[in-house]
């Protein structure tokens, strides 16, 4: 396996096209922003001006976009992945969806005589950077085997969960866990501020103990020194965790928690935080508590 379509050019696009062409893969890349496209060929990847010619020619196709609409447009189409795609192509969808559309395009594959795979991904633009993304993948192992050198070249864990959909409903629960995680560690920052401790002294002070977490690594600096720049834009994680109370909804199934964070989430996005990094979360109680998370040592 040597080439590879990748459709999708965004934050954590980008750094992924970089470690596969620094792997040796050839890759044909697209995306509607021209100027992504161009940007990576003229880091050695090859420009497509549409997703039937990214895959024209692929032993793989990647896609990475922000959701399960726009995968369905991407793979079907006069211009889409399956008009290009030859029969034995594998379409390995990276994007963050629900399991009942990767089941979906799952269907939409085997109709066109390519192989799917659901293989979302955790560690956000650090771990697309560096090459260690945590890859979750719902579909056939000999499939998984066949693509895993790929995979290798932009993740350090590859890890098959199921048939088609466990990829993704794992990708859901990541979330549940991340986002609530961000949403405790804000809570837990505010109490502290507001008793007149340093939040930068207080998360050196557990992250050695139980309370600490890659979450808190990631996320507590972030807010205690006022960095909103997005490695995960709380947009991405609403839409995230929207889909999970779809999915927790088709089940009938109560999650509590997460339908408070949902709303959270809304309340941001109504006060013009949602391209902030997930991090802002803390803004929220810092809106409804009248304190501000910051360090003095900053």
């Amino acid at each position: 396996m040597k080439n590879i379509g990748f459709i999708g050019l965004g934050i954590m696009g980008k750094p992924m096209v970089r470690n596969l062409l620094k792997a040796g893969f050839a890759v044909t890349a697209f995306d509607v922003a021209t100027d992504a496209v161009q940007a990576m060929a003229a880091e050695g990847a090859k420009a497509a001006s549409s997703a039937k010619e990214a895959a024209t020619g692929a032993d793989m196709v990647i896609t990475m976009v922000p959701s399960g609409p726009i995968v369905r447009t991407i793979l079907s189409g006069a211009d889409g992945v399956f008009a290009g795609a030859a029969k034995g192509t594998i379409i390995a969808d990276m994007s963050s969806v629900t399991p009942v559309e990767s089941k979906e395009f799952a269907a939409m594959a085997a109709e066109h005589g390519c192989s799917f795979l659901d293989a979302p991904v955790s560690g956000g633009e650090p771990g697309a950077v560096d090459g260690s993304l945590a890859i979750m993948v719902g579909g056939d192992a000999a499939v998984l085997q066949e693509a895993r050198p790929v995979f290798a070249a932009m993740g350090k864990t590859i890890t098959l969960v199921g048939p088609n959909g466990s990829g993704s409903v794992t990708k859901l629960a990541n979330q549940v866990i991340v986002n609530l995680n961000i949403a405790a560690v804000s809570e837990a920052l505010i109490l502290a501020t507001k008793a007149g401790a340093d939040p930068k002294k207080v998360y050196e002070a557990i992250r050695g103990g139980l309370a600490g977490s890659t979450v808190l690594d990631a996320k507590a600096p972030m807010m205690y020194s006022r960095n909103f720049k997005p490695g995960g834009p709380i947009a991405i994680n609403l839409k995230d965790i929207t889909n999970v109370m779809d999915t927790a909804k088709g089940m009938e199934l109560p999650l509590i928690l997460t339908g408070v964070l949902q709303q959270i989430m809304h309340s941001l996005k109504a006060t013009g935080h949602l391209m902030d990094d997930h991090s802002g979360i803390v803004q929220f109680y810092e809106n409804i508590s009248g304190v501000v998370v910051k360090s003095n040592e900053v």
